[in-house]
């Protein structure tokens, strides 16, 4: 067992570390192993990837490493082969003979497990070339291809825990406090609030003070903080001690979520690791520092994510909201002076306090400093994780980084901020995304969760399916957002199935704005913003539905139907082959025609048709 009782001993083992890394004579293949690479084949892909290292006998030559997320998630399997950088992805085990062949052995590049650039159809070897990355900040996610997140040594080795040094043995609590008010750090979960005065308010306070770590991501589609701890949980870890040393606090919590048990053993093991490396517990490095910090795992209620609610659930009660009057800084967990922060949040925190303020004051916008982590998905060419410094445009998020509308579709819209966002035109795709410009559009922030949206959109029922989540995952507790959801989902329900009426428009936005302004907490305040974000840049699509009856982009099933084109259609027959109603009828090589008793618009035939011959009505 290794003990540091100084930050000298400390030091003297990260120049052994970097000693040993300088002497290592083996190169370093990383595989991808988050959750996503996992579920496409990382184990497998591992497994045979050193089983032909060993029948070919280079073992001795390459060490494979199991990291974290590398955020292209698009593209896992993913293995960057280092010092160079090559770049393979999509792999599978089938492809480790020919690559430990001809790559590992003989420094032959294998052409078809290259990343190609989709508009000039370019073949890309190294990742530092490849615009997903290039185009990127990576200040959070950066160590996240090349640690191991079992190990705590390859997160000291990359600079790990030198900003709880400097804190330790040169920063008073006020000055570590000063530092980040300075450097102007927003909360990243959501609510943007700054961090420094978080801090600083709650230090002020008597009484056993708190550390709380919110990893109760819940957004549909967003991973950030998921990917995080699965990848580099000591940097989160660090944070939090950090911030403990500050405020004067002696235990400390991580909420996280029961569904994300990969990011739960990886946090584990990095507790185990910094309790025995003398990181955490009693003595810190030879301090009179005392902190203990546990894991704790929420049950899935999206609620949760709003803090008192979370402090709630910590002390083993429902996960209910209270009223905002009474501050969590001055009684929050257990009635003590309590900072929580999610984890992006406390991962920024060493960068903070090794780099300064200064340094990241010259990142991102006037009033939101650094950098921002966005779950890309939706209908975008490049899913993933992408971390930008704040006020990098919506467009070069999507187009540039993302790589444009997948199936060479039209852009509709993009919502930002999980469920209680909004959703944004094209006519906004120029907007530098920060927390102000979002909450000025009808958006927010929120945790980083980035949907984007084609042609085939239908908005009304987006904002249906939101107010649902929303409904759903309300705690109950205030009318507003109890009974107002219920009514607002009705009425887009109605809508959707060609039900809707004159003055229900209306009503959404009257109805949005009582919701909005007399709801108990967070859920409920933001929750009609992705009802009044589209009926304020989609109010035709509303109208097409209520008046017209139709849904122009083909989604609400009662509201449309499919023809095919006799001037376009081919009569290649693919159309006729998918439909699993035998709805489509005709001769090859003339016009196809569909029967609309026996069609069930599932829309098979619609995705499958090469010419666009087949139209929505």
């Amino acid at each position: 067992m290794t003990r540091f009782n100084s930050v000298k001993e400390f030091q003297e083992y990260r120049e052994s570390l970097n000693t040993a890394k300088k002497k290592q004579t083996r190169k370093i293949i990383s595989l991808c192993s988050g959750s996503s690479c996992s579920a496409y084949g990382t184990p497998g892909v591992y497994d045979e990837l050193v089983r032909e290292l060993k029948k070919q006998g280079l073992d001795d030559k390459f060490e494979v490493k199991l990291t974290g997320c590398h955020g292209f998630c698009e593209k896992g399997p993913i293995m960057v082969i280092h010092p160079e950088g090559i770049f393979y992805s999509q792999l599978r085990k089938e492809h480790m003979a020919e690559i430990v062949e001809k790559t590992l052995k003989n420094g032959e590049l294998i052409k078809q497990r290259l990343f190609k650039i989709e508009a000039t159809k370019a073949k890309v070897p190294l990742e530092k070339d490849i615009p997903f990355y290039n185009l990127q900040e990576r200040i959070i996610l950066g160590s996240n291809g090349i640690i191991d997140p079992a190990s705590i040594d390859d997160y000291i080795s990359v600079g790990g825990y030198a900003a709880l040094e400097k804190a330790l043995s040169e920063m008073t609590p006020v000055a570590i406090i000063d530092e980040i008010s300075k450097s102007k750090l927003r909360g990243r979960g959501g609510g943007g609030f700054p961090t420094g005065i978080k801090w600083k308010t709650c230090a002020k306070f008597k009484g056993p003070r708190y550390i709380i770590c919110n990893a109760d991501e819940g957004d549909p589609g967003a991973y950030m903080d998921r990917s995080v701890l699965e990848g580099n949980p000591h940097s989160v870890l660090e944070g939090m001690i950090i911030g403990a040393l500050a405020i004067g606090s002696e235990q400390g919590y991580v909420y996280v979520r029961h569904e994300y048990p990969l990011a739960v053993k990886n946090l584990s093991m990095a507790i185990e690791k910094a309790n025995e490396y003398g990181l955490l517990g009693k003595n810190i490095l030879g301090s009179d520092f005392n902190l203990d910090i546990s894991i704790s795992r929420g049950g899935g209620a999206f609620v949760c994510g709003e803090s008192t609610a979370l402090m709630s659930s910590l002390e083993g009660k429902p996960g209910r909201p209270r009223a905002k009057y009474v501050h969590t800084v001055e009684k929050g967990f257990r009635q003590g002076p309590s900072t929580l922060n999610n984890v992006e949040t406390w991962a920024n925190v060493p960068v903070i306090i090794n780099k300064g303020a200064d340094w990241y004051n010259s990142i991102g916008t006037e009033h939101s400093k650094g950098t921002k982590i966005f779950s890309l998905v939706g209908k975008v060419v490049n899913t993933g994780l992408v971390e930008v410094p704040m006020g990098t445009s919506l467009r070069k998020i999507i187009f540039d980084i993302g790589g444009g509308i997948a199936k060479k579709k039209k852009f509709k819209a993009v919502q930002t901020g999980g469920p209680s966002g909004g959703c944004i035109p094209e006519e906004f795709l120029d907007t530098k995304v920060d927390f102000d410009e979002l909450v000025r559009l009808g958006s927010i922030m929120g945790s980083g969760g980035m949907i984007v949206m084609d042609q085939d959109t239908c908005m009304v029922e987006v904002a249906r399916y939101f107010v649902e989540f929303l409904r759903d995952e309300s705690c109950g507790q205030c009318n507003p957002c109890r009974e107002g959801l219920k009514q607002m989902l009705d009425i887009l329900t109605r809508i959707c199935e060609g039900n809707g009426k004159d003055g229900d428009i209306e009503l959404l936005e009257e109805l949005g704005e009582t919701i909005q302004k007399f709801s108990l907490c967070g859920l409920g305040t933001s929750a009609p913003n992705s009802v009044l974000s589209t009926i304020r840049y989609f109010r035709d699509e509303y109208e097409s539905h209520i008046k017209d009856k139709k849904c122009p982009a083909g989604v609400c099933k009662p509201l449309f139907h499919y023809e095919i084109d006799e001037n376009t259609c081919t009569g290649c027959g693919l159309c006729a082959k998918k439909c699993p109603q035998e709805a489509v009828t005709g001769k090859k090589k003339e016009p196809h025609s569909i029967d609309q008793e026996k069609c069930i618009r599932c829309g098979i035939c619609y995705d499958s048709c090469k010419f666009n011959a087949i139209v929505i009505k």
